[in-house]
């Protein structure tokens, strides 16, 4: 008997005419799939699969914690509410990354503008992540004042200029300031686990949150990964939990937000793990964000190739992650990873668009 099962949705199909029973809709997105890999975990830690047609995975669910996720898999996602701006869940949406911080793995030694934010508003991007702290790996702390006077600034200017503003940070004090400045919607990398006041103002303000998993500080989550059940299995439960406690700290299950934190406390095979399993992370119930742009695992596996060289390798992984049903894209090249999304959206509405 498996201690739990994951579902995860795979075989793909380009459009559901002519499969009634045989398909279902992964998340209120544009895919469609076939089978659901079902993955046991054991009481001693062993991982099990097996595949299962969709037509036959009603008499497949064990228990209520099969039938839930299964029904949370196939369930719309509701559009988010960011102030004024309604984001559509039903197709991919671009966060743009602004890094208000001369010291981020990819800023070059710039910090961003508002110019750089509204330029990535009209090149596409939904949502505009500001963030003040660098949390690449062997990154230090930033005292939150410093990080307060980065932000500040380039949230109320975007926020004034009419776009959905998100703030990139893991201290309370610096979510209290950048909502009252207008963000949002905020982004912790630490799951709202490094600061105990994090949970009850995101809660207080009612805005959304994105939950990330990650193993380990930005000074020390490298230097040894360790995933015993497999980084897929581990980081699913871990954000499970996560999930629990935010709704226990007053937060609304459905401004919650998910991101397995590719980069953070992982080797390159836990990041190609997680990229190729994307679709049981929707069994949790929330949005998918999926941030791989620029991250290192492109370079290593491409001759180290450094992070302003590895636009082609981002682009690659968030049309991986679109083909998953990832309902937001974090990316810094915002125009090019723009485009390509524009591309697969056509290639998807031209799939769905009846033949006969």
């Amino acid at each position: 008997m498996a201690l739990r099962t994951i579902l995860r949705p795979t075989a793909f199909v380009d459009a559901p005419f002519g499969y009634d029973g045989q398909v279902a809709r992964l998340a209120g997105t544009m895919c469609w799939f076939s089978a659901v890999e079902l993955l046991k975990v054991g009481h001693d830690g062993q991982v099990s699969a097996e595949l299962v047609p969709v037509e036959q995975i009603e008499a497949r669910l064990d228990d209520d914690a099969m039938a839930a996720d299964w029904a949370s898999l196939t369930a719309v996602r509701p559009p988010l509410r960011l102030g004024e701006r309604t984001i559509r869940l039903d197709q991919p949406q671009l966060m743009a990354i602004l890094n208000a911080t001369p010291d981020s793995f990819s800023g070059g030694g710039q910090a961003a503008s508002a110019d750089d934010g509204f330029a990535a508003a009209e090149a596409g991007a939904a949502i505009l992540d500001v963030g003040g702290e660098s949390t690449r790996p062997g990154a230090r702390q930033v005292w939150e004042g410093d990080e307060i006077e980065r932000v500040l600034p380039l949230v109320q200017r975007l926020a004034a200029g009419g776009a959905a503003v998100s703030i990139d940070t893991r201290k309370a004090a610096v979510m209290e300031a950048a909502i009252g400045a207008g963000a949002t919607l905020v982004n912790d990398v630490s799951a709202l686990g490094w600061d105990q006041r994090s949970a009850e103002v995101v809660a207080k303000a009612g805005v959304p949150v994105v939950l990330m998993h990650h193993q380990g500080s930005p000074e020390t989550m490298q230097e040894a990964p360790s995933y015993p059940r497999g980084a897929l299995v581990e980081v699913f439960f871990w954000l499970e939990d996560r999930i629990a406690a935010a709704v226990d700290a007053g937060i609304a299950r459905d401004r919650i937000i998910v991101d397995p934190g590719i980069g953070f406390g992982k080797s390159v095979a836990h990041n190609l793990e997680l990229m190729n399993g994307l679709t049981a992370f929707h069994a949790l119930g929330c949005p998918l964000l999926v941030g791989a742009s620029r991250k290192r695992t492109i370079g290593a596996l491409h001759n180290e190739a450094p992070a302003d060289r590895r636009l082609s390798g981002s682009v690659t992984l968030a049309i991986k992650a679109a083909e998953q049903g990832a309902h937001l894209i974090r990316a810094h090249d915002v125009f090019e990873n723009v485009q390509a999304l524009r591309v697969w959206r056509g290639l998807r509405d031209q799939a769905l668009t009846p033949r006969f």
